[in-house]
């Protein structure tokens, strides 16, 4: 059976940290699982916590003022979920929903943010790989935007 150490060094987001880095993140984590259909976050919500998304596919999804939701972006294994826990002012920016049942590892992300105000090395690789995640989702969301208004 897989550690959780191991589970976290695997996965894609998190491939090439060291060996301290990736026991220093299993502090922070456990496995988490959710059903189809269930809201992992709801737009506005205080953003503490990020996944690793080991199987299963989420809705990120976008709220109008009418309540109405847009679907923005479908991510699944190998990916990550959640970066708002990282920037301020900490609030999720999206709405997220398990598609179909999603099996993950959670990190506490509140603890981390704090953790990487000592270990900055690893602040840095979390920050400039959530820089990336955050610059793939905006150029997604342009791309459905530009295809939207043809």
């Amino acid at each position: 059976m897989d550690t959780l150490e191991s589970i976290i060094a695997a996965h894609p987001f998190l491939h090439g940290l060291g060996p301290e880095q990736v026991r220093s993140l299993s502090e922070f984590a456990m496995l988490s699982e959710f059903a189809a259909n269930e809201v992992i976050f709801r737009q506005g919500d205080p953003a503490n916590r990020f996944y690793l998304i080991l199987q299963g596919t989420v809705a990120l999804e976008a709220r109008g003022q009418d309540g109405a939701t847009t679907l923005l972006q479908h991510i699944g294994a190998g990916d990550v979920l959640g970066w708002s826990w990282l920037f301020p002012p900490y609030y999720w920016n999206f709405d997220a929903r398990a598609e179909e049942p999603i099996k993950a590892v959670f990190f506490y992300g509140t603890g981390l943010r704090e953790h990487c105000e000592v270990d900055h090395d690893l602040g840095y690789e979390l920050m400039k790989r959530m820089a990336e995640v955050v610059i793939a989702r905006l150029q997604s969301a342009r791309k459905r935007l530009v295809q939207q208004g043809d």
